[in-house]
């Protein structure tokens, strides 16, 4: 470190300055950076060589935010821009600082001068050529310093237009902030208003579902009250029970009330006979042929020559139909060809007509009126209808189309799913209720054609099966249809006959 005074002159004339040498080297072409420090102490400067220019910074910082500015959100990039305010800001700052460093260096690179000019009149030989080459070379470092003050304004009007650039540009990321901000608290308000609206609607299910519980739990009380009933009612027939000549006494009396009735329908057929008899008279209409057997589920109706001039059954062609009360559509019934016919459950409520064909000639026989259900039947089916499985006792006439000489006593099982034939342990037939099966009253079969059915099992087996009565095979019937029905199965009308 030099100390420089002010009489700098006067030493100089003193002291005998040693020459300098002609093929000196200096390390660099430019002047050397230094700062002036307290008491006109000369401060080196250590160079970095990886300080880059105030430009170059700017320049980065700008590329980076513009390269950023597509991937971040408003909030960080309104904060990255505040960042570059402040970093510009910082740079300005800077630029002032080495705008009053350059004037510092400006005064010393003059002092420098003329220290140099009041030398060179005061050597002489080769000190003067290094002065003058020391003046030379003080004249280019203030040319070059007067450059570098040039870029320096403008590097300084480039961070001010940066500077104003990023001011508005965090003012619109405050603005963009702000609208993000108003947007997300309407959304927000909107979610509330959904929950709200979910949680009206969760209380009002909740309420209905209260409500149907009530009524529910009414119901259950309902329907154990109706049971209740019930076991009051068995209660007191069991106790009746207890009264056996009170209990005949009312026996009697229900069978001479059967007795009774039977008597009166029968003549009541009678009279129904007679008076379309005597319409038919009355229209000179040919009476060939009547319907004889009583219109009833459990009995079989007959074609009865009535007159010495009918041609006989088995030389013509013979339909049954069935037709509805109300006088609706005419349908045949399918297999029924004979003269005998059993009404099947089916038939209730229903009106039987059918038409004998001679020679060309149509013949049309009706019932007086819809055919009767028998009595007790459906409280008898609804009683079998708890049960899983219900057992029939059943005699084999036909199977596959052939008579059975046989008269073994097999047994029929109606169940929830399925039908069975067995004949002891061994089962002959098995088959679930399905589209396949084929299951109606028997066509024909004379005076036991009240007690039988065809059940056609699968296609290659069918049965013609004779029951005990005409209760029975009317009861297996209506409960093989019904649990078909509850299983989503139907039954095929007949292909064929028995």
């Amino acid at each position: 470190m030099t100390r420089v005074s002010r009489n700098f002159s006067d030493t100089v004339e003193k002291e005998a300055l040693p020459a300098v040498s002609a093929d000196v080297i200096f390390a660099s072409s430019r002047f050397p950076n230094y700062k002036i420090g307290a008491y006109n102490h000369i401060v080196n400067v250590k160079g970095d060589p990886k300080v880059l220019s105030m430009k170059e910074i700017v320049a980065r910082e700008t590329a980076l935010l513009l390269e950023q500015q597509n991937r971040l959100s408003v909030r960080d990039l309104a904060n990255k821009f505040e960042k570059g305010l402040a970093a510009a800001a910082k740079l300005s700052e800077e630029a002032r600082l080495r705008e009053a460093a350059s004037l510092e260096k400006h005064v010393l690179l003059k002092k420098l001068r003329d220290a140099l000019e009041s030398l060179k009149g005061r050597v002489a030989g080769r000190n003067k050529g290094d002065v003058e080459e020391a003046i030379a070379m003080v004249e280019a470092l203030a040319v070059q310093l007067t450059q570098r003050e040039g870029e320096l304004i403008q590097e300084k009007t480039e961070v001010k237009k940066l500077a104003t650039f990023l001011k508005q540009a965090s003012e619109d990321a405050k603005k963009l902030v702000d609208e993000e901000r108003a947007f997300a608290r309407a959304e927000i308000e909107n979610a509330r208003a959904a929950v709200q609206r979910v949680e009206e609607a969760l209380q009002e299910k909740e309420q209905i579902f209260c409500y149907l519980f009530l009524n529910v739990a009414i119901l259950f009380y309902v329907f154990d009250l109706e049971e209740l009933m019930k076991d009051v009612q068995e209660a007191r027939r069991i106790k009746m029970l207890h009264r056996p000549s009170k209990v005949m006494d009312m026996e009697h009396e229900l069978r001479a009330l059967r007795v009774q009735l039977a008597e009166k329908s029968k003549h009541s057929l009678l009279l129904q006979k007679e008076l379309a008899r005597s319409k038919r008279v009355e229209e000179n209409l040919s009476h060939l042929y009547e319907l004889d057997g009583a219109e009833v589920l459990g009995s079989y109706l007959r074609i009865k020559p009535c007159s010495d001039i009918a041609p006989e059954l088995s030389k013509c062609a013979i339909q049954w139909y069935r037709i509805s009360s109300e006088g609706g559509k005419k349908e045949l019934i399918s297999g029924a060809r004979k003269s005998v016919y059993a009404p099947e459950p089916f038939d209730v409520g229903r009106i039987l007509q059918v038409e004998i064909i001679y020679d060309g000639q149509l013949i049309m026989l009706t019932t007086t009126g819809a055919i009767d259900p028998a009595a007790g039947l459906g409280n008898y089916v609804e009683a079998l209808v708890r049960k899983h499985d219900v057992e029939f006792n059943v005699v084999v006439t036909q199977m596959n189309g052939v008579d059975q000489p046989s008269e073994s006593i097999h047994v029929l099982h109606v169940g929830k799913m399925r039908m069975k034939l067995r004949k002891g342990k061994a089962t002959i037939a098995k088959e679930y209720y399905s589209g396949s099966m084929q299951l109606c009253g028997v066509r024909g079969g004379g005076n036991a054609a009240a007690q039988a059915l065809f059940w056609q099992a699968k296609k290659e087996f069918s049965v013609v099966l004779a029951f005990e009565s005409e209760r029975d095979r009317n009861a297996a019937i209506m409960l093989a249809r019904r649990f078909a029905f509850d299983c989503n199965s139907f039954f095929r009308n007949l292909n064929r006959l028995a």
